[in-house]
């Protein structure tokens, strides 16, 4: 039996969950960043006098940090494994999220934005790709929706520390708050192993085998003989593999589903509460709507959880894609605190299930030997929106202030583009073995 197939056949175990968690933990710090800057932007627009344009500025630094960041270590964990690049990248994040605090104005903000960037945007592809290659074929949809759905919990946990805290003490305490993942790095070490899929196709067959050793002690079950993957599927593949006759549909259809997905996301939530704000609601009421708002994420990522390995991919991401583009629409319509409340949530609960079906997805159009590279650079090109986004809204709101329909009629629209790529161009993947991957 080869490795992935016994990996694949595994009951699901406590072990898995415990990869779960464990991933899931520096997701989860990961999004109590970027919530605290969306949070934060606010008070450091009033304080340094910034204009619409340098607030969208510092919302688009993060994310031309995150493209770098993608890119890069999605390169480099086909070459150095998911583990090591998932701990230095949460490292990398957490300080420079820290050094944010001490900020001296606009210039040197930005550029501690864009080193947060770097680090998240490399960890978050990692993180799924290490924990699709370590789940069984039947759950791994489940599992990567529910590591996904730690992001809703640190958005929800900036939210709580924004109305908590950053009213009474400041935009900086906020910062020094989402520095305290560094911690979490010296025990996330122990505590997850490296995927045997990526030591097997960089050579090393005998480590791969003493982790699936590991995995089946601790899931109860007998060991099997492993025998290695033919040497046609290993090896390392660079990023001009991804348009190979193979794969080329595949990769045009992540890169325009990610780019919709993260101009939406970033561009709605990073301008959330400043945008309740212009609309009168004040700073605490606007970070009370954001609370609940962001509280309908969870709902959204495990609903998807249920379904994603009961449908489908592409039948679930479809779903969640549609319901958020009406959403986002009829949001930017609303008038009084009880619409915004309850299509704001609603743009909250399908945006976060698609995203949860995202990453689930990607990884699975890919095989070992380029899944970190093909995870990285459609996460990379995904940033690209995200980066144009807050601009977009900062350039919206000084030509037609107070046109908030006009802003969220555009989300809604850049939504259905990416709905259309995946109808197009995507592949079905549930049930599909990651070693079926290969074209």
């Amino acid at each position: 039996m080869r490795i992935g197939e016994r990996l694949d056949g595994l009951p699901l175990s406590p072990f898995h969950w415990r990869v779960v968690i464990s991933s899931g933990l520096g997701w989860m710090f990961d999004a109590l960043d970027s919530g605290l800057v969306a949070f934060a932007l606010p008070l450091v627009a009033k304080e340094w006098s910034l204009s619409p344009g340098q607030v969208g500025s510092l919302g688009s630094a993060g994310l031309a940090g995150m493209f770098a960041g993608a890119v890069l270590v999605g390169s480099l964990t086909d070459r150095y494994g998911r583990k090591t690049l998932f701990q230095a990248t949460l490292a990398v994040f957490s300080v420079a999220t820290g050094l944010c605090a001490a900020a001296s104005g606009y210039l040197s903000l930005l550029s501690m934005r864009f080193l947060v960037g770097a680090g998240l945007g490399g960890e978050l592809p990692v993180a799924s790709t290490l924990v699709s290659e370590l789940s069984p074929r039947e759950h791994r949809g489940k599992l990567v929706v529910v590591l996904e759905s730690f992001w809703a919990f640190g958005w929800a946990a900036a939210a709580v520390v924004a109305y908590l805290l950053i009213p009474t003490w400041g935009w900086r305490a906020g910062f020094l708050i989402g520095a305290l993942p560094v911690l979490y790095v010296l025990w996330l070490r122990r505590a997850v192993p490296e995927s045997p899929r990526f030591l097997e196709s960089a050579g090393r067959f005998e480590e791969a085998t003493a982790v699936v050793r590991r995995v089946e002690a601790e899931c109860g079950q007998p060991e099997v003989p492993l025998e290695p993957t033919p040497a046609a599927q290993k090896g390392r593949a660079g990023v001009g593999a991804l348009w190979a006759a193979g794969y080329r549909k595949r990769t045009a259809m992540l890169w325009v589903l990610w780019f919709a997905m993260v101009y939406s996301y970033y561009g709605i939530f990073i301008w959330l509460p400043s945008l309740l704000v212009a609309q009168g609601y004040g700073l605490v009421k606007s970070f009370q709507y954001t609370l609940v708002i962001t509280a309908a994420q969870i709902p959204g990522y495990f609903s998807a959880a249920w379904l994603v390995d009961r449908l489908g991919r592409k039948p679930t991401l479809s779903l969640y894609m549609l319901g958020c583009a009406g959403s986002a629409f009829a949001f930017g319509r609303a008038e009084g605190g009880a619409q915004v409340m309850a299509w704001g949530c609603l743009v909250s609960f399908f945006n976060l299930g698609a995203w949860g079906v995202v990453y689930t997805y990607t990884p699975e159009n890919y095989p070992t030997a380029l899944r970190g590279t093909g995870s990285g650079w459609a996460a990379g090109i995904g940033r690209v929106g995200g980066i144009l986004a807050p601009m977009v809204v900062g350039r919206l709101l000084t030509a037609a202030p107070g046109r908030q329909e006009l802003i969220f009629a555009q989300f809604a629209a850049v939504v259905l583009v990416g709905l259309a790529a995946v109808l197009a161009l995507g592949e079905e993947t549930k049930g599909r073995s990651l070693e079926a991957a290969s074209a």
